[in-house]
This record gives C-alpha cells, structure tokens and sequence, in this order.
C-alpha cells in the first residue's frame, strides 16, 4: 500500500512543481518586460485580457472543436457587470466579477441549448449574429448600460479596504491568468476533458460509453464563457471605463489566433499567444498601423514551419535534444 502511495502521489507532486515553476518563470519574465514603463503596464493589462478570452475559448474552440464567436458579448457582460453594479448600485466591483460569470455562463448555456443541432460554419454564423445583436443592445440599454457614451469612474475593487497600486494590479492580473492556465490545462488533462476532447473526434464512441456528447459541449462553453467574462471585468478595471465598441468583434478573430500561435497541446498556448498579438499589433516599432498585416505574416508562418504552435515546436526540439531515458523493465 505505501510503495502504491508514493506511485500515485509523486507524478501529482511533480506536476505541481512544473505549475509553480511555470507561473513563476511568466511573471518574473513579464515583470522585466515590462519595467517601470506605464505603456507596458496597459500592454500586459491588454494581454491578460487577450489571454482570458483566448482561455475561455479554448476549452469549447480547441477541445471540443465547435467555434462560437459570442465571446466578445461574453467579455462584454463581465465588463459591464462590474461597471454597473459598482457605480449605479454602489457596490464592490467583486460582486460584478461574480455576477458577471454567473450571467455569461447561463447567457451561454441558453445560446448552446438553441444551438446543440449546429456546428462547423452555421453555429460561427449563429453566434456572430447574436454578438453583434448584442453591442447594438448595448448601445441602445442606456438606462443599463449607458448608452453609446458607455460607464466611467469604474473604482478599482480594493481588499480590505485596502486599494492596490498600479503595479500591483498589473503583478495580480498575471498570476490569476496563471492559476486559470493551470485550471484549464488540467481540466484538459482530466477525464472530463479526454472525454471532451474524444467527443470531437468521433462522438459515437463517447455515447456508446454512456457520456452525452452534448452535455460536455454545453459545459465547455457556459465554463468558457464564465472565463471570458473575468477578462471584460479585468480590462473594465484597468482602464476604469467601458463603451459598447470595447468588446468589438475583433476580439474574437483575434481570440481564435492565440491557441494556434502558442500551441493547442497545451492551454498555456492561449496566454502566449496573447502576448504575441499584442507585441506585434501594439509593441514593433515602426508597424503600429500595420501591425494586423504582421500578425497575419506570423500566423502564416507559424501555421506552415510549426503546426503545434510555439509550445508544441519549443516541444519537440527539447524531444531532440534531449532524448527520453530508456524505462527501466526489471
């Protein structure tokens, strides 16, 4: 029984230490990155944004291989969560964070019941409509949502009574897009999400092992869209304001891209691939007015030279170099 214990508990121990290696080894190289500078501050702010989105989707979009493009009303809804509840109702922008989940995860689950019959191109088509649909309420939601002049003097959600400086928000932004990182990748991990994953690939063999295809793609994507909402929060909070064009639907041709730059074999490709849209659409010297062009330069090459992304890649060139101990079969 105790040589079963140590099998059991020392992969999970390991796994552990590589998290926590892995989300020391983000902050401590974003930290350097970014400095002093305030513009870098707003550039990782954008990123964490970016990466919560990214993260949101991949469950649903990598995993499960259905595509919904509502998620920028799911980021928007988080956003104007907490700008409504803490300015017109005067109360913590926590409470908008959770309220903000709660509604874009039941919003979702409405949306992917009505929709559990489409896929591919039709469940893209549906769901653009509804995003759009639902900036143009936000527009016109002025007793809510502001009108097209939006909410502002958004406060900054304090702990204790204690309100964190600029860069503290910026050291907080990134390791709770760490920790849902490793929530996602071991939810990927699970065998929730091998059955997920198993249901995009042939969905009979997953019925006929009595778990419902259907209900793993409805979860995945009121969980997603749970998750997107904390980035519309997240972003709100940075910049203190939202309008109906904050959460426009660039966002989410953008969101699609991160995963397939960073790696799909890993949710830690989502975050990474957030930090390159936004180096090189809002960070290159000399392309900021053409930055979309070199981001589509990049995906180009990255889909052509590294299929796996930028993990899957840094993946198998560690794989070469260093080539796996033969298992000892005694």
């Amino acid at each position: 029984m105790g040589a079963a214990a140590i099998t059991t508990t020392r992969p999970t121990a390991r796994a552990l230490l590589a998290e926590l290696s892995t989300c020391l080894a983000v902050v401590v190289v974003v930290l350097l990155w970014m400095g002093p500078s305030l513009y870098r501050q707003d550039l990782v702010f954008l990123a964490a944004t970016y990466a919560l989105v990214a993260l949101g989707m991949y469950l649903p979009f990598v995993l499960a291989g259905s595509l919904s493009m509502a998620y920028s009303a799911y980021a928007a809804i988080g956003a104007y969560a907490v700008a409504y509840l803490s300015v017109k109702q005067g109360l913590s922008p926590w409470w908008g964070w959770l309220a903000g989940m709660l509604i874009a995860a039941a919003v979702a689950l409405v949306i992917a019941v009505a929709t559990r019959k489409l896929s591919g191109f039709y469940l893209a088509a549906v769901t653009l409509l509804f995003a759009i649909a639902f900036e143009h309420w936000l527009g016109d939601a002025t007793a809510v949502t502001g009108g097209a002049s939006g909410i502002s003097a958004i406060p900054v959600p304090s702990l204790f009574g204690w309100e964190p400086p600029r860069y503290a928000q910026v050291v907080a932004a990134i390791v709770f897009v760490c920790a849902v990182a490793v929530l996602i990748d071991r939810l990927r991990r699970s065998a929730w999400g091998i059955s997920l994953s198993a249901a995009r690939e042939s969905a009979p063999a997953v019925q006929s092992a009595g778990i419902s295809p259907t209900h793993l793609t409805v979860v995945a994507l009121a969980v997603g869209a749970a998750i997107a909402s904390t980035g519309g929060a997240l972003f709100t909070v940075s910049v203190q304001a939202v309008t109906p064009e904050t959460f426009g639907l660039d966002l989410v041709f953008l969101a699609i891209f991160m995963p397939i730059i960073g790696g799909r074999g890993s949710a830690w490709g989502a975050p990474l691939g957030a930090l390159i849209v936004v180096a090189v659409t809002l960070n290159m010297p000399g392309y900021q007015g053409s930055g979309e062009l070199l981001l589509a330069v990049v995906v180009l090459v990255i889909l052509l030279l590294a299929p796996g992304g930028i993990i899957g890649w840094a993946r198998r060139i560690s794989t070469r170099l260093i080539p796996s101990r033969p298992r000892d079969r005694r």
